[in-house]
């Protein structure tokens, strides 16, 4: 399973008036971020991988990175939204991102597209803008990152 933050949207957090539906009240990728989402489809050409089972939070950002890597359909999973603002909200999501993509059937790589809160909190790990990290499957509590990626831009 490849997860990564989303491509540069400059800023933290969102505005006060955020929409989860309106792009235009959110934080959301510059002409850079949109550079580097698209730098994913040759860098996981070169690793053999043409396409991918692709899932998305629901904010903007994410979903404009998905769209833009071109591995293959989009999908809302929305245990990948940012806990951002509600923390608490940390712990539940963690547990179904993980009992989700554990019931996936086999089949081509699962691309999760989200954001730093929620990679952190699944792996431990605090991710740049675009930076990808590689869990090996089943996902547990504590996955096995098996590396750490970024697409040269």
């Amino acid at each position: 399973v490849l997860i990564l933050r989303h491509a540069l949207a400059p800023g933290t957090g969102d505005p006060a008036d955020f929409t989860l539906g309106d792009c235009s009240t959110q934080r959301n990728l510059n002409d850079t971020g949109r550079e580097q989402a698209r730098a994913w489809k040759p860098f996981l050409a070169q690793q053999g991988i043409n396409e991918a089972r692709v899932f998305t939070s629901q904010w903007c950002r994410t979903r404009e990175t998905a769209e833009a890597m071109n591995m293959g359909p989009v999908s809302d999973m929305p245990s990948l939204n940012s806990f951002f603002r509600d923390r608490q909200q940390g712990p539940k999501q963690t547990r179904q991102t993980i009992e989700r993509v554990n019931a996936l059937d086999h089949g081509a790589p699962v691309i999760l597209v989200s954001h730093q809160v929620n990679i952190t909190a699944l792996a431990g790990i605090f991710p740049a803008s675009n930076e990808g990290v590689i869990l090996a499957l089943p996902l547990s509590d504590n996955p096995r990152i098996l590396a750490r990626v970024t697409p040269s831009r």
